[in-house]
């Protein structure tokens, strides 16, 4: 299981750089001014890299306390975010 984690937070680790890109660019989402839909993007594209350090410190310290699946289940929250932006630019 250490070896699981391990590799699901490098390649975490890996995301985060291009994830300050993508960061940086969603706030072009404001160039035609305010909306809700670009002040949803923002924040959906900003809460990434909270959701990769409150999983990784909670996969690591419930690691003892929480059967396996519940783990990998905890542990692979961030991949919401990285899978739902492959199907967004692999879709179009």
């Amino acid at each position: 299981m250490k070896l699981y984690l391990f590799i699901i937070q490098s390649f975490y680790v890996l995301t985060l750089m291009p994830w300050f890109i993508i960061w940086g660019l969603s706030f072009m989402a404001f160039d035609s001014g305010v909306s809700m839909w670009g002040v949803a993007l923002v924040t959906i594209v900003t809460l990434y890299p909270l959701a990769v350090v409150i999983s990784s410190v909670l996969s690591w310290l419930l690691k003892k306390k929480v059967k396996t699946l519940g783990l990998i289940l905890i542990s692979s929250f961030p991949l919401l975010w990285v899978i739902s932006f492959a199907v967004l630019i692999l879709g179009n």
